[in-house]
């Protein structure tokens, strides 16, 4: 299984997965689950996945293939030189549908799931910031002012954070911080999720990537955050009025 949160506020976008991929209780292995795109100072998009690995994985490559042959052909349309976010998020959704038509039946002939889900988020010059959750079947819904975050694969843990805190108003650093407690409450609740950790954040209108970076297990700042948030949680705790007499 694994973790993404992808967060839209008014300052720009925060992703986040882990990269554990689990197939029983004694095969478990590290896999990239986000992607990064970009042309500097014209688009930056991040995509993370979700789901049947093998699935995900041929979505990423039917996008790298199209993005290699559009250097030879200019009429090859890719998701660096599409005219929209959501013309992006349409592209994606096709290559998913493309590999479930392809794959679904014989996967779950052999009794597996092929089920997948994708998130999509970046900005192009001349649009706003946008977030997409692509579904199995290729169809997608955008995050909006009311629902500014999405999450997929084990997001129960990390949820609570992310309603308390995330807010189109949110700043990018809050954002940052919330994304990352909220992956620090899944890493110590499901045992299916795994470090290192992978990063990126894009800021507003800079059509680039602020950070993109990969978090291993002895980074000194997530572990600082991750004891500081356990530090005030239990003083949280201590200062809740008794309800016994």
């Amino acid at each position: 299984m694994t973790y993404c949160v992808a967060v839209r506020v008014d300052q720009g976008l925060v992703m986040l997965s882990d990269t554990r991929t689990n197939a029983g209780m004694d095969n478990i292995a590290r896999f990239r689950k986000s992607f990064t795109y970009s042309v500097p100072g014209e688009r930056a998009i991040t995509m993370m996945c979700s789901g049947n690995l093998s699935i995900t994985q041929g979505v990423k490559a039917m996008l790298g293939r199209a993005i290699k042959d559009s250097a030879l052909d200019l009429d090859v349309e890719t998701i660096l030189n599409c005219p929209t976010m959501h013309r992006v998020a349409q592209i994606v959704g096709e290559a998913m549908c493309t590999m479930q038509g392809r794959y679904r039946s014989t996967i779950e002939m052999q009794g597996a799931a092929a089920d997948a889900s994708i998130l999509i988020a970046g900005q192009r010059r001349g649009g706003k910031p946008r977030l997409y959750l692509i579904y199995s079947a290729g169809n997608f819904i955008e995050a909006t002012e009311d629902t500014p975050f999405f999450q997929i694969g084990e997001h129960k843990y990390g949820k609570p954070i992310l309603d308390r805190i995330i807010k189109r108003e949110t700043s990018l650093e809050d954002a940052t911080k919330a994304v990352l407690v909220s992956m620090d409450s899944t890493l110590r609740s499901n045992l299916s999720v795994g470090m290192p950790l992978d990063l990126t954040v894009i800021e507003r209108d800079a059509f680039d990537f602020r950070v993109r970076t990969r978090i291993e297990a002895d980074n000194e700042e997530f572990q600082l955050l991750s004891h500081s948030w356990s530090a005030a949680l239990r003083k949280g705790f201590e200062d809740l009025p008794n309800v016994l007499d």
